[in-house]
């Protein structure tokens, strides 16, 4: 029977080896501190982070995450700890919602390890707080409870830290939020979050047979909704598409201290229903057949956005469940044998063969069962994505998709690109669409170093500089592709001029805001020229004076590739890239990083925060990228253009033709 406890109440626990499993309306941070009898930390020894994960008997999330799974096992705590506090922190840096009043009310729960609730918790009555103790787990007379905390801090990690007697805590906060951001800049952003009335229409599949159930197998998985339909977030710079129409009259505005209304002041504020299923009815017992677009959403285009991201997270969870499940049939076959030769009677005869084999039997079945449920999931999935993937618009399709050969500049802005696939090692055939939500938030970085790569095929430094190159231009290509005329322009610093064979597409039709800046001097005119156009335009934001910027002045989206760093640079010129990459995404200047991190380590910490702000990706498959719910570590795959294809350079050309035509 699960203890559903209220704040201050406590429950015995009858395990040692427990989860606790967070689930929060949002990306949080999750930690624990270890303490003497007394409630005092030790010191940073005693904080597990996603810095430092793994303390004896505890282990955290290395990154922030919606949902978590904290393993915890009391019988290998050591014996100086009498208690166990878990955290959850917002993390900082503009990277969600600033307070916990803002977002719905974690869920926390102990479970044993397979699966059972214990005891959960509801951590309501939060405000301000931006990290709190959700629960601890203290240890009185040789046994171990659970107390339900809710102490919430508005002060943040450092306030808690210092409550908690640790020395130094605004050190050890500043160090957590060091990993906290360096695991940001591996995790790919979640969309909106999602809202009740948005479900995704997925069919149930059949129950997996057996008595024996291991956690993470649901007897029947109850459907993932999606994330709702919300279009582009509003731009805050004057000029872009889907700024406010002055003529639209007054916005709705927020009472003071109170969450702002973003809606349309002229649109229904239910998401519509997902449109009825083309395909015939399955029959009793059987998955329905999978339909491109059946999320909800305003147009197709939002219902496929929706799809793809449901798929994202079906995949993350399933794989989760599947491995949890794993992990539990381990655990379970270690206890039974540690049970069988603890017992001296077993240690005579064949009893103790008899016992380990009827526990690996056990253990066989159970990941057996886990197996079967993944690979119903998986063919859902699988059967989902043969049907989505030739349905997506050009902004979310790969290069070998037919629609390419019927391409059209659009007339407006996507509310997503693609920037590559997604996949894990369970089935790396499935691929999920990386869509990466318009205008972006931060810039990207392609790495052209070995920096964690594990492929020793790519040991050449110049070939890999070179596909760096390439994925350049294909992403550049694809986000001059999806915008409207004039609404995106790409400038490009080659200080040596080593990129001409791979820039030769976007140089050859036209597309560039000019020639590629060579040399020092070009370094300096074109980051000078960009951050001109920043400070003008945060200086018309702020002063609510839009129509002051001068005449002809360009509000189209910017992109600045930058190749060869840090050849070409100075002092001045990198503190004018640092403040374009940290100041530009608002006001519509994003920066696109070729480089390797190792050549910019002459900079000594000044790149540090260039590094974690800008999204890495990889110009070959790597598997560095983490998903917002669960954390697993995905294969990347970038978008390239198939070898032989001239898709690329005709795509351009109908960008530049389109450009010229719009000028006459």
């Amino acid at each position: 029977m699960t203890a559903e406890l209220v704040r201050g109440q406590n429950h015995p626990l009858s395990e040692a080896r427990l989860e606790i499993r967070i689930s929060a309306g949002t990306s949080v941070v999750a930690a624990a501190t270890t303490a003497d009898e007394n409630g005092k930390v030790r010191g940073a020894d005693g904080v597990a982070h996603p810095g430092t994960p793994v303390l004896p008997g505890l282990e955290v999330s290395r990154q922030p995450a919606a949902d978590h799974r904290l393993a915890v096992d009391l019988g290998a705590m050591p014996e100086a700890v009498h208690r166990v506090s878990v955290l959850l922190v917002l993390p900082g840096g503009g990277h969600g919602p600033n307070r916990f009043g803002a977002v719905a009310a974690p869920f926390v729960a102990v479970t044993g390890l397979d699966g059972t609730e214990l005891a959960s918790y509801t951590v309501t009555g939060l405000d301000a707080e931006t990290a709190v103790i959700a629960l601890e787990l203290y240890r009185r007379q040789d046994a171990w409870k659970v107390r339900a905390v809710g102490q919430g801090y508005a002060g943040g990690l450092a306030e808690l830290l210092t409550d908690q007697g640790l020395p130094q805590a605004h050190h050890l906060a500043g160090t957590v939020e060091e990993a906290v951001a360096r695991a940001l800049a591996r995790s790919v952003s979640a969309p909106p979050p999602r809202t009740a009335d948005a479900d995704r229409s997925r069919q149930p599949a059949a129950p997996v047979p057996g008595g024996d159930q291991a956690p993470g197998i649901p007897a029947q998985p109850a459907p993932q909704p999606p994330y709702p339909a919300g279009g582009p977030p509003q731009p805050p710079y004057p000029g872009a598409a889907g700024a406010p129409d002055p003529a639209a009259g007054p916005q709705p505005t927020a009472p003071a201290g109170g969450p702002i209304d973003y809606s349309h002041p002229r649109r229904q504020t239910t998401a519509p229903p997902p449109p009825p299923p083309t395909a015939p009815p399955a029959p009793p017992g059987r998955p329905a057949q999978p339909v491109a677009g059946d999320a909800t959403g305003w147009s197709m285009e939002e219902r496929l956005y929706n799809q793809v991201w449901g798929m994202f997270e079906d995949l993350a969870r399933t794989t989760a469940a599947y491995r949890s499940a794993v992990d539990f049939a381990e655990s379970r076959r270690e206890k039974e044998l540690d049970q069988a030769l603890s017992d001296p009677r077993n240690r005579m005869g064949g009893q103790s063969d008899a016992a380990r084999q009827a526990a690996h039997v056990r253990h066989t079945r159970l990941v057996d069962q886990a197996r079967a449920a993944l690979d119903r999931d998986l063919a859902q999935l699988t059967a989902e994505s043969e049907v989505v993937e030739p349905a997506l618009p050009p902004a979310y399709a790969g290069w070998d998709n037919p629609v390419w050969h019927g391409y059209r500049v659009p007339m407006e802005i996507p509310m997503a690109v693609r920037l590559g696939d997604l996949h894990l090692p369970e089935n790396p055939s499935l691929r999920i669409p990386m869509l990466v939500r318009l205008p972006l938030e931060r810039g990207l970085w392609i790495d052209s170093g070995r920096s964690g790569m594990s492929d020793e095929t790519f040991a050449d430094a110049g070939r890999l500089r070179r596909l760096a190159m390439d994925a350049a231009v294909a992403h550049a290509a694809r986000l001059l592709a999806v915008y409207p005329a004039g609404e995106f322009t790409v400038h490009v610093i080659d200080p040596a001029g080593s990129a001409a064979q791979a820039l030769a597409p976007l140089v050859r039709t036209g597309v560039l805001a000019g020639p590629p800046a060579a040399g020092a001097a070009g370094v300096t005119d074109v980051l000078s020229r960009l951050t001109q156009r920043v400070d003008l335009v945060q200086m018309a934001v702020r002063g609510g004076a839009p129509d002051a910027l001068p005449p002809g002045f360009d509000t189209s989206e910017q992109l600045l590739i930058v190749n060869d760093f840090p050849h070409g640079f100075d002092d001045r010129a990198v503190t004018r890239l640092r403040y374009l990459a940290d100041e530009g995404p608002a006001v519509g200047v994003h920066v696109m990083m070729v480089a390797d991190r190792e050549d910019a380590a002459a900079y000594g910490p000044l790149l540090d925060p260039l590094w974690r702000s800008l999204l890495r990706l990889t110009p070959v498959a790597d598997d560095h990228l983490a998903d917002p719910w669960v954390g697993h570590a995905w294969t990347y795959e970038p978008p390239l253009v198939p070898p032989g294809s001239h898709v690329l350079e005709q795509v351009l050309a109908q960008v530049a033709r389109t450009r010229r035509d719009g000028q006459r």
